[in-house]
């Protein structure tokens, strides 16, 4: 596509607002670079913070719940605990980061390298080859960390884990000054760090062991947050319009009730219930297409509904409808495990880590968003309901009743998102109508798993900062029809896409679903799934000659026109296609910067001839 050709996509499909306050923010960055001194223009105002009680935690039956976890969870809470009284933390959930004692926190561990601290924040590049991704550098100052020396300290009555967090608080003070470094660049990061610091100061408040210095230095901490997310909202609020925007309102929030600004309070909550509206679908569905940010999103906003008798205000009837809403949708294309399809884009972001649940297990998010909008609860009693402990409004969380929901086949079409369930099994679509950006060019993904297994999958992400990570943005790494040389859409750089696609759903029955997607790269995909008495056929139709891919995590043997999928020496299911299959390598990254090894099945399709496909479900007796 030619550079005019380029522009007035974007102008089509961003919209000439969005771009004009995009090109005046990146106006206002190269301003500064080239004047330094004209940052001060941009900088507001702000009052310095009076008041730090903002949760009211109830330490009794947190202590409680923590100390009747089972063993395995406690020794792995504790073991975690004492590395991070090493400077190791668990970045992204995944993967253990060592910034050393002290801890550096201009310093990427994966790469060695670090960020000036001498340099203003707009002098630093987003991305760097030789630094690696600078999401491994925010790592450690998201103060994630904090939340687990509090639930260790909780869990123990050890001091040391209080001394940890009093620490590296205050040097972080002492090495991140105001506007320089890294770890100024994202208001939203300032948001994710005041909650942290302010949930884990609460706790240590509250059981006797903070100090004056400690109130001292999570105020300086609140003031040079909120100063950030109030000098560089026009960013999250005009240009981005995703997550970013909620986390820093929540953070407004937060900001502006510990500085007593009762008029920047009121504001902040009247954007969030613009901004909910605008980025939640009716059906529960979250402008981002990723379930990922779809539970960042949530438990910023469990954050906000936690302290609505502190701060005496609250979020509008319309705003805890949709948040229902997107709970009750993650629930519905949950998998029994508590895991849920790897959709979107994925950057590993559990920011309130306040259960011992897995990064995969989404159901104390879930849990904990559907209960404070409904007041019941969506899960038996488990580990997963801590969280609702942490943001329960005082509430005990026995009081909020258990409401039983049944999954089955379901058709959200303003989200794009259509579940097929059997008894043995369950499959979920995606067909999106974009009214905003997409991030992954995964129309027509079919998902399916069996008896917890995802044995079709999605690759997800890996690192947004690395060509490993922009091969699986592309359709050719999820479970959908690829065209040589004619990707669903276009890209620019790690995050644009533009010439988004257009569906059309023909019929959303129950247990079927039947739609079409056409490329504005000059080609169309339809697609039409089905249960049948032993699974599931799949019936793909492409206007030119096309692959139909299946990635897979498990164990592929084809003979044939058959695959038979299996792991750990049990067969899940068997494919036949009256085409023929083929098998490649791919890969696939259930967590950021980690990758796997897996399956892609490929079959070939000629221009507009039907290609069926049929899965069908082993007996669980047979691999039991």
């Amino acid at each position: 596509m030619s550079s005019t050709g380029i522009i007035k996509s974007v102008l089509s499909e961003y919209g000439i607002k969005w771009a004009t306050n995009r090109m005046l923010y990146s106006a206002k960055l190269k301003s500064m670079r080239l004047v330094p001194p004209i940052e001060k223009m941009y900088e507001k105002k702000t009052v310095y913070p009076k008041r730090l009680d903002l949760f009211d935690l109830d330490i009794n039956s947190l202590r409680t719940f923590i100390c009747s976890l089972g063993d395995k969870y406690k020794d792995r809470l504790i073991e975690t605990a004492d590395k991070v009284c090493d400077g190791i933390i668990t970045g992204f959930s995944s993967i253990e980061l060592d910034y050393g004692n002290p801890m550096d926190w201009q310093l990427n561990p994966l790469t060695r390298k670090r960020c000036d601290e001498t340099k203003k924040w707009y002098q630093i590049p987003d991305f760097d080859k030789e630094r690696g991704d600078i999401k491994v550098i925010w790592e450690a100052s998201r103060f994630s960390q904090f939340l687990t020396l509090a639930r260790a300290y909780l869990l123990t009555s050890d001091e040391k884990y209080y001394r940890v967090f009093s620490d590296q608080l205050k040097n972080w003070l002492d090495n991140n000054h105001y506007s320089y470094g890294a770890n100024f660049k994202c208001g939203q990061e300032c948001s994710l760090r005041m909650v942290n610091a302010l949930l884990a100061y609460t706790v240590f408040r509250r059981t006797d062991l903070a100090t004056d210095a400690d109130e001292s230095n999570v105020k300086d901490l609140v003031d040079r947050c909120y100063r950030k997310v109030l000098s560089n909202f026009f960013y999250a609020y005009k240009c981005i319009r995703n997550n970013h925007t909620i986390s820093e309102l929540m953070g407004m929030i937060v900001g502006a009730w510990c500085c007593e600004d009762e008029k920047l309070l009121q504001k902040a909550y009247r954007l969030l219930d613009e901004v909910i509206d605008e980025q939640f679908t009716d059906d529960g569905g979250y402008r981002q297409f990723s379930f990922n940010y779809q539970r960042l999103a949530l438990q910023d906003l469990e954050v906000v509904m936690s302290i609505a008798e502190t701060t005496k205000k609250c979020l509008n009837q319309k705003s805890l409808e949709k948040i229902k809403n997107a709970a009750y949708l993650m629930f519905q294309c949950q998998d029994e495990s508590g895991d849920m399809p790897n959709y979107g884009s994925n950057d590993g972001a559990l920011v309130f880590p306040v259960t011992c649940c897995g990064y995969r297990d989404f159901r104390s998010v879930i849990n904990t968003s559907y209960a404070l909008s409904t007041g019941k609860q969506l899960y038996e009693a488990g580990a997963h309901q801590e969280e609702l402990i942490w943001f329960g409004k005082k509430r005990k969380f026995t009081d909020y009743k258990i409401e039983k929901i049944e999954r089955g086949s379901n058709q959200f079409v303003n989200a794009g998102l259509f579940t097929i369930r059997k008894p043995d099994s369950w499959a979920m679509i995606v067909a999106n109508d974009y009214k905003s950006r997409p991030a992954h060019m995964d129309q027509l993904h079919f998902d399916l798993w069996v008896d917890g297994v995802n044995v079709f999958c999605d690759a997800g992400t890996y690192s947004y900062a690395s060509e490993e990570g922009r091969k699986l943005v592309r359709n050719e790494s999820h479970n959908t029809s690829v065209v040589l040389n004619q990707p669903q859409m276009n890209s620019h750089g790690p995050f644009m896409v533009y010439g988004w696609t257009k569906r059309e759903i023909q019929d959303s029955q129950t247990g079927l679903f039947d739609g079409t997607v056409w490329s504005t790269n000059g080609y169309s995909h339809h697609r039409q799934i089905a249960t049948s008495d032993g699974g599931y056929l799949i019936s793909d139709e492409v206007n030119t000659d096309a692959y139909i891919l299946f990635h897979t995590p498990c164990d592929v043997e084809i003979k044939g026109n058959t695959a038979k999928l299996s792991l750990g020496g049990c067969t899940l299911a068997e494919m036949r296609c009256g085409n023929k299959l083929k098998l490649k390598k791919s890969m696939r990254s259930l967590y950021y910067l980690k990758g796997e090894v897996t399956s892609c099945i490929a079959i070939k399709a000629e221009a507009n001839k039907k290609v069926e496909t049929i899965i069908k479900i082993k007996e669980k007796e047979s691999y039991d």
